[in-house]
């Protein structure tokens, strides 16, 4: 039998043309959307990265006195969880030399064993901590009161950092000297003393990837190409240079099960926030190098939170304490990282060859991993052209302090940098602050039209409403500028001088509130009178606590009303008919 045509269910019913609701997306949906899907390029540029992770993390872990094994599992776990949980999608969250270097001096500092697996745990686990708190507390928004121009001036110091921590696997020749431009000098002067075995191996390495990039399908895997050649030709012409093996050997095992030690935990505390400090804050330069690639924006915060996830879960499987990682992380866009993906694989690939192909990865040479990190660290401070023509073109100040914070980068520790970072963007947001403070006139043409003007009258007009609007922040700084651009009124009597305050904030300091006390007691004296226009309530009830209120009358403050230039009017007004009857 034919079906009824309004049977539900059917097609042509009433119900098939009503919009089915549908159910909110479940957290596992969500989170799929969030993650997406791994793209071939992904998966060839974790393999690169991963690959990277054992001489490397080896190497900096070595540096520092750790076991470097510690250094080699640093690239599994935090990389996983890192790129699974950050909002900077590329970022690759594994172990620096900043940071194994500051983990290694609070370690020492109160006296524990660094290649204790223990104290290791431990300390991992607390800077993932730290770094948890800080994303909670949303501390991340201070990042943004750090000025482009420091940033910049930081970025690029890390990069200079990357290319002098090679100089010694690329050439054999270790440079001397604590500052990394006296390094990079002292390297260039000895250049006598490289080891040509070694320079050639770098070199050749180099060679190779430029060719390999002048070929459109090898771009994506031209540092693979590079790292894979020329490794071949060293191992197989027996090449004396070093190798991984050198530094250590590579276990054919997974991360165990490591745990912390609390009873050392009370000492590690500030040593851990240090160490968390160091890793957020060469995080924070990554997002505006790698910016992501489907055009979200990157979240401070989520950041922070997202290392410190990594660091919490790799603290438990024998990793050192991780961050984002500006050397990984440039390998990994280099060789064509488009998701987060590509850092998921990397850990994941890492932990394959350590299982199955440890023996393998030992033969990798050292020149090898130094020509390519070279040519990833060069590309970074290549890459930072733009901004650095920009600061310089923006203003002196803008330009001292990004060369400061570049010259504290390569030559103090970085946690030091990282305070005078903080204090020049303090500085430059004062001065910045303290100069947009002015005064304007304004004045209304025959048609009824108002128009701003910069040319303040230094006295004001016996029986006129002079209007001057206050344009910038209540810093304190700024106000002695401002207080001798007032009109003033010694040879005027019954004047009046309306002060429209609309971008004053409702919290003022405490600086301008003794200015409009003064300004207003010093009118009154000679005659004439001050009134305040698009007061915002919260500024209103302020001034009524100071005694400003009374100071002027209440007539003579004017809250801010819906229309833009409200509150003006009803002041100008109520000026007009006040020197009308004084005058």
């Amino acid at each position: 039998m034919p079906a009824h045509p309004h049977e539900p269910g059917q097609a042509g019913s009433s119900d098939d043309a009503r919009p089915q609701p549908t159910e909110p997306p479940s957290a596992a949906r969500r989170l799929g959307r969030r993650i997406g899907r791994p793209k071939k390029s992904d998966v060839v540029s974790g393999m690169v990265t991963g690959l990277f992770s054992i001489p490397e993390g080896m190497a900096y872990a070595s540096i520092a006195g750790f076991n470097p094994v510690a250094g080699l599992y640093a690239g599994v776990v935090p990389a996983i969880v890192g790129s699974l949980t950050a909002r900077t999608v590329l970022m690759v969250t594994t172990l620096t030399s900043a940071i194994a270097l500051t983990s290694q001096s609070v370690l020492s500092g109160v006296g524990l064993d660094p290649k204790d697996p223990a104290n290791v745990a431990t300390l991992t686990v607390m800077v993932g901590i730290a770094m948890l708190l800080m994303g909670f507390l949303r501390l991340g928004a201070v990042m943004s009161f750090v000025s482009n121009a420091v940033m910049t001036g930081f970025s690029t110091g890390i990069a200079l950092q990357i290319v002098t921590g090679v100089l010694e696997d690329a050439t054999g020749y270790d440079p001397r000297g604590h500052n990394r431009l006296y390094q990079l000098g002292d390297w260039l002067v000895h250049i006598g003393s490289w080891e040509l075995a070694a320079t050639l191996v770098a070199v050749a390495t180099v060679v190779v990837w430029a060719l390999a990039r002048r070929v459109e399908r090898l771009v994506p895997v031209a540092l693979l190409v590079a790292m894979v050649v020329v490794s071949v030709v060293v191992v197989l012409a027996s090449i004396d240079v070093r190798q991984v093996s050198d530094i250590a050997s590579i276990p054919a095992a997974l991360p165990g099960l490591s745990l912390p030690d609390l009873s050392v935990a009370p000492s590690l505390v500030g040593g851990a926030f240090a160490v968390a400090l160091v890793g957020l804050a060469q995080a924070a330069s990554i997002a505006p190098s790698m910016p992501n690639p489907d055009g979200s924006r990157s979240d401070a915060n989520a950041d922070f939170r997202s290392q410190g996830w990594a660091n919490v879960a790799g603290g438990f499987f024998q990793a050192l304490p991780s961050g984002g990682s500006m050397s990984r992380t440039g390998v990994a866009v280099d060789a064509g990282a488009q998701t987060r993906w590509a850092g998921v694989v990397s850990g994941v690939f890492l932990a394959l060859v350590v299982v199955l192909l440890g023996g393998v990865a030992e033969l990798i040479p050292m020149p090898v991993i130094g020509g390519l990190i070279l040519v990833v660290g060069g590309e970074l401070i290549w890459g930072k052209r733009r901004e650095i023509r920009l600061v310089l073109r923006t203003s002196p100040l803008s330009s001292a302090a990004m060369v400061l914070t570049f010259l504290a980068t390569t030559a103090l520790p970085l946690q030091q940098a990282i305070v005078l970072g903080a204090v020049l963007s303090l500085l430059l947001y004062c001065v910045q602050a303290a100069r947009q403070s002015r005064l304007l006139l304004l004045t209304r043409d025959g048609e009824g039209r108002w128009h701003a003007s910069p040319d303040v009258p230094p006295t004001l007009t016996s029986g006129e409403v002079t209007i001057v609007d206050y344009a910038g922040t209540s810093f304190f700084a700024g106000l002695p500028t401002i207080e001798r651009a007032l009109p003033r009124g010694d040879d005027a009597h019954g004047a009046a001088l309306v002060l429209v305050l609309r971008t004053l904030p409702d919290i003022p300091s405490s600086a301008m509130v003794d200015l409009l006390h003064r300004t207003a007691k010093t009118l009154q004296a000679q005659g004439n009178r001050l009134y305040l226009a698009g007061i915002s309530p919260a500024m209103y009830a302020l001034l009524q606590r100071t005694g400003t209120v009374d100071e002027l009358g209440e007539d003579a403050v004017i809250e801010a009303t819906d229309e833009v230039l409200g509150g003006m009017q009803q002041a100008l007004d109520a000026a007009e008919r006040w020197a009308r009857e004084h005058t």
